[in-house]
Parts: structure tokens; sequence; C-alpha cells
């Protein structure tokens, strides 16, 4: 003890550290310091600043060096980045090098990564369903993974709350398997939308096409206002960064309503080692980390500690951090740690075209599109294959181009715009089975520039998944054939698990500390003061876009950990 800088401690201790400033992180951070927690947030990536750091929000195709596309170099050098879709010239500042972020990959896994603060929420698709008692009830009621420690009860009161700050534009649609929540007024369906959702409802009692819920201010609220966000401008290119705050991200929401209570923190540039855990006192006493620039080694201190890195991020620190009490890893006694990764399967897509309603065409844009909630499954088992798939929808006009002529007429014909039939898309969300054998593990001799061991990725499809995707085609190919569609055509692409970008499980949530890492405050079972709320904590993946349920769980979880400090229990 005579060695120890004591003041250099003192000056590095805090009530609560957040490690993370993506989605979840960002909820904690608010959520802690409104509470009055003196927090550190500990950010891997660079400071993005809310619109300060959006470079290209306000550029025009042709102010960009490729008109918005992607040299084929940058392409090459990023194999696994440049699938995503938001991976474009407009917005490739907000993605990492895959060369700079090696991985192991057992079986192929697009892992896409977003290092800076507000991480991924600023590239995020902002759609946010809740989940209901089918999804939570899923696992007990079908035997597989364990069943979840909550239930719906538990958590509708944290969507509510989640939902009014964040800015939600929805339906209320009345749908069991699909709750409602706290909405703002909801876009509009196209007219072929609107066909296919009568359709839909005039031939089937279970099925329901409704408008997608998205987190996107269609009106404005006082409650925004004061976050200094404006409704949404219909730009659709928000994976820029929003000037107007219009969606929601970490970086016009959360972090910066944390940082004005004056309780908050940030460090960017901070690659988190690994959590310390003190074997006198049993428990986690504070984080080592990294500096990503000089790579000196600093540790913080803490009561409690929100893991929020990330789902596989988030297992590999909690795997890193190893004691003489923990030497598979931070809680890591019934050996589960990493393991029952799952995902959605976005494999499916089903296309067609409909020749009516050529009368109407779409003017503007919208930021969300159709969904059709889960119907497979829900109240019986009626498949070969468990559980189901939502699906998204989307009908536009297509274009026509007449480029014959030269010269004056050819010009004349560009500009003389025509549309063709309404260009129909669906895509599959299916739920995938979380198994033991779909696992992340570290590297027993492979480190990144950090000195981290790299991770494994080890997940896959089964047979589960495949069914599902021929009942898709199968399903969606006849509701689009009794709605009259035609030159209706089938696409699996075959896409490694990873490109859905909702990578789930590793540290589940649980009622047994035998079989799960976390109890139903996600905490970990076997210390208490640390909590995890990103993807990393779900039990099984659901149909629905994940985002909104880490929110809720993550604002639970920090009301539940203030009570248990106040109570000096933590």
């Amino acid at each position: 003890m005579a060695n120890l800088n004591t003041k250099a401690i003192a000056e590095n201790t805090y009530d609560a550290i957040v490690i993370g400033s993506g989605i979840s992180g960002g909820w904690a951070a608010k959520e802690l310091t409104e509470k009055g927690i003196r927090t550190l947030v500990l950010e891997r990536g660079r400071d993005v600043k809310h619109i300060v750091d959006y470079p290209t929000t306000h550029m025009n195709p042709w102010d960009m060096e490729h008109r918005g596309r992607l040299s084929h170099k940058i392409i090459e050098e990023n194999p696994i980045g440049s699938k995503c879709y938001a991976f474009k010239e407009d917005a490739v500042h907000f993605f990492v090098k895959d060369k700079e972020h090696p991985y192991e990959q057992e079986k192929p896994f697009d892992w896409i990564k977003g290092y800076q603060v507000g991480g991924k929420s600023l590239l995020w698709a902002r759609q946010v369903q809740r989940w209901s008692d089918f999804d939570f009830e899923g696992p007990v009621k079908d035997n597989f993974a364990v069943d979840w420690p909550i239930r719906y009860k538990d958590i509708a009161p944290w969507y509510s709350h989640v939902e009014k700050f964040a800015g939600i534009s929805g339906n209320k649609d009345g749908l069991e398997e699909l709750p409602d929540g706290e909405f703002l007024p909801p876009y509009e369906l196209t007219k072929a939308e609107l066909y296919f959702k009568d359709q839909v409802a005039d031939k089937y009692e279970d099925r329901h096409v409704i408008v997608a819920r998205c987190a996107h201010i269609s009106k404005q609220q006082p409650i925004h206002a004061e976050q200094g966000r404006a409704q949404c401008q219909n730009r659709t290119i928000c994976q820029r960064g929003c000037p107007y705050g219009g969606y929601f991200s970490s970086n016009s929401s959360t972090i910066p309503w944390a940082q004005k209570t004056g309780n908050m923190t940030l460090k960017p540039d901070s690659v988190v080692e690994s959590l310390i855990y003190d074997e006198e006192k049993q428990k986690v006493t504070g984080v080592r980390v990294i500096d990503s620039i000089t790579k000196e080694k600093t540790d913080y201190f803490a009561r409690i500690v929100f893991v929020n890195a990330s789902a596989i991020n988030t297992n590999l620190i909690l795997l890193n951090s190893k004691s003489e009490r923990f030497p598979n890893g931070l809680g890591n006694d019934n050996g589960l740690l990493g393991k029952y990764v799952a995902f959605h399967n976005y494999r499916a897509k089903v296309q067609a075209e409909y020749n009516g309603l050529l009368d109407f065409t779409t003017d503007g844009k919208s930021p969300t599109s159709g969904y059709i909630p889960r119907f497979r499954n829900v109240r019986k088992q009626e498949t070969d294959f468990l559980r189901g798939y939502a699906s998204g929808l989307s009908a536009n006009r297509s274009k026509v181009d007449n480029s014959e002529g030269i010269g004056t007429s050819l010009k004349e014909n560009l500009l003389d715009l025509k549309l063709g039939p309404w260009r129909i898309g669906s895509h599959m969300m299916g739920e995938t089975i979380p198994k033991e054998s779909n696992f992340v593990s570290l590297d027993e001799t492979k480190k990144d520039d950090w000195g981290i061991p790299l991770i494994n990725i080890s997940v896959d499809y089964d047979e589960n998944d495949e069914k599902m995707i021929q009942d898709y085609f199968e399903q969606m190919t006849e509701m689009f054939e009794n709605a009259g569609f035609t030159n209706i055509t089938t696409h699996d692409s075959k896409q490694a698990p990873g490109l859905d970008i909702h990578e789930m499980g590793g540290v589940r949530m649980g009622k047994d500390p035998e079989t799960s890492l976390l109890n139903e405050w996600n905490q970990l079972h076997t210390c208490k003061n640390v909590f995890v709320t990103d993807g990393a904590c779900m039990t099984s993946t659901g149909t629905q876009n994940p985002s909104l349920t880490y929110m809720a769980l993550t604002a639970r979880a920090v009301d539940f950990a203030v009570q248990e400090m106040e109570k000096g229990n933590l």
C-alpha cells in the first residue's frame, strides 16, 4: 500500500463507470447523472460532438469526391465493413477500418463496428418495436435457452419512459403481439402499402400490415425542445448524423443531457482492457483502461460499473477480466460466458410489381416503412420450426428512363421522367435460437494493437433458420399473389451472420446462477456491482429490432442500482 499514489486514486474515483457511449451506454449515463451519480463514461473511439462533427450532413452528392460512392481501394481494404448498407462516402468516417480492428472468425461472421462517442447510434436503422410476453415467454414455452427472469409488465413502464424522451413515431395498432407505446404521430404508408394492408386484413385474421414505429420526432414535444432537438426533416440521410436531432442518437440526446447535469466525465480514446476485481472486497472496484493513442494504462475506480460496450465487446471485456476468484472471466462460474450468442436472420427477401393504383405515386421521403409483426407460431405451434419472423415492407413507383436519341432529343427524353409500376419489397427478420455451439471466446495467441486478446467468433445458421426462410418465401409469395402482385421473385443473400447488426447474448439474463450470468436487474449473479444492459444481456432475440429493449432495460437497471447504492447494498 505504501507505493500507491492515493491522490491519483482519488482523482480517478467516481460513483459509477459506464463502458461505452452507444445507445445503451448513453442511456446509462443519462439516468445515472440525472440521479446525482458522478459518472465516468469511457469510449474506446474518438469524440464526436453533435452537429460539430457531422462533416457531410449538408453535402450534396456533387460536393463529395466520388458522388457518394466509395473507391474500389476502400472497399477492398474493408471487405467486412463495406457490406453494410450505410458504408458509403457520406458515412464511412463513422465505421472502423477492418485492418485496424481485426478479429478471428471460426465461422464467417460480419461484425460491423462503429467506434466513436455515440457508437452505432449514429448509424442505426431507428426501428423501435416493443417486445410482448409472446417474446419473453418464448424460451420456456418452446423449451430453448432459459426462462427470462422478467415479463412484459416489468419492462412496460420503462419502454414508456424511454419512448417519451427519445421521440417515437407510431400508430396505436392494438396488437397483443406488438404492444403499443408512447407515440408521436405516425408516418403514412404509401398507396400501394395501404392497398396491401387492406388485402391482408381481408384474407388473414392473424396477419397485420402496420407502419413501422421509428425513433423520429414527427411532432416536437417540450421534452425534445429541451434537448435542443427539432422535428425530423425527412431527409433520410440519417447515417451522416442529423444536425436537427430529428432522430434519436446518443450524440444528440442522452450524452448532451448527461453532460448538462455536471455529473458526467466523458473520456474518448479509452480502450477498456478489463474490470478490476478485489479479492478481499469480493467485488469489482474499477476498470483498467488503455489510451488508444498513447497506449498508456490508467485505472479508474467506482462503486458500480455498467458494461455497455456492445454485445461482442462486452463479452470480450468480461472474458478478459480474469482474477484468482474468476480465472475464466468475470462472473463465469458456470462456464457460460460468451455462449448462447444469437442474432437476427436477414437473409431472405421477396420482391414484386403491381400495375394498379397508377394514378398515384409518392411525394417526399419517409424515414420508415411498412411492417408485418410475427404471425407464425405466436399462439400455437403450427410449423416444423420454432418461433418465427417479422417482415419489413416497402412500395414505391419505379422510374422509367428514356435514353433514346442524341443531342436535344436525348436531353428532352431524359428530362421527361415517366413512372413505371409499383415495386414492392419485403425482407425477413427471423428469430434465431440461442445455442451453446454459437459462442465467442478469446484467442489464445493473437492480440490487438493494445495487447488485448482478439475475440474469436463461432456463430452460424442452423436447420431451424433454413426452414424459416423457406416458410417466409412461401407465405410472403402467397400474400403477394393474393394481392394481385406480379413478377414475384425470392432471393436468399446467403450473407453471414452479423450483417443484421443485431448480435445478442453471451451474458444472458436468467433466474438461476447455474444457467445464466445476470439476474432480473441485469446484475452479474456473482458480482453484484456490475451491470450489463446492452445486447449481451439478451436471453433470446425475438423478431423486433432490439435497441428499444436495450434502452428500457438500461433505464430500469440504473433505477435499481441507484436505489441499492442509497441503501448501502452496493
